[in-house]
This record gives structure tokens, sequence and C-alpha cells, in this order.
């Protein structure tokens, strides 16, 4: 079974394309040292009639969207060493000088172990 980090935040829609950026950044850092899978989601259908919709549960405001992301790995173990190797990385301490299109407050963030793999 793998192990997923995931992520939701929400974003001022007008920082979507400094957000892909910086993402696409952290996607290849991400990739290079051995991550599974890496994908970024900004809301498309959000207006859901079941359940408590992603836009009031981050308290996204009228010029905001949802983004929705993970990283997958082999293991929890195996996300950890491919955590520690991103940020030993020579190229992280640029990134994380990089201003950031939202705001890292209202993000959510936990590891998941993987419950169904189909």
């Amino acid at each position: 079974m793998t192990y997923v980090d995931g992520f939701l935040l929400p974003i001022k829609k007008k920082n979507l394309k400094a957000y892909r950026s910086m993402a696409a950044k952290g996607g290849k850092l991400w990739m290079k040292h051995g991550a599974l899978q890496f994908l970024e989601n900004v809301g498309d259908d959000l207006d859901v009639k079941m359940g408590l919709p992603f836009p009031p549960a981050v308290k996204a405001k009228k010029d905001e969207t949802v983004v929705f992301s993970f990283i997958v790995y082999k293991s929890r173990a195996h996300r950890d060493k491919v955590n520690a190797k991103v940020m030993a990385d020579p190229a992280m301490p640029a990134m994380m000088k990089l201003a950031m299109p939202f705001d890292p407050s209202r993000m959510f963030y936990g590891g998941f172990k993987t419950l169904v793999e189909l």
C-alpha cells in the first residue's frame, strides 16, 4: 500500500498562474527524489449539494478557489526519505525565498496511510 501527503488550501484566483509555476518547480524536486506521483488540482465542480463543499470548509472568499493536492510515496518511511532529500536539495533555499501565492496559515496538510488501493 502507498502513503500520501495531502494538501488543501484556498487561493486567490488571480494567483493561480504563480501557484502553478511554484508547484511545477516543487513537483520536479519531489519526483527527482523519488515521489511516485505529484498532483496539483484546482477546484472545478465545487458547488456540490452532498456533504460539506470545500470552499466553505476552507473559508474561501469570493475571489478564491480551492487547490487539492497530493504526493504519493511507497510508504511512510519512503515519504520521510524523499522529503529529507527534497529539503536538502540545493534548489530548495531559493524556492523557500519565493513569495507564496497563497496564505500558508490557511493550508491544511497531513500524511495518510492508504486504506483502499485499486
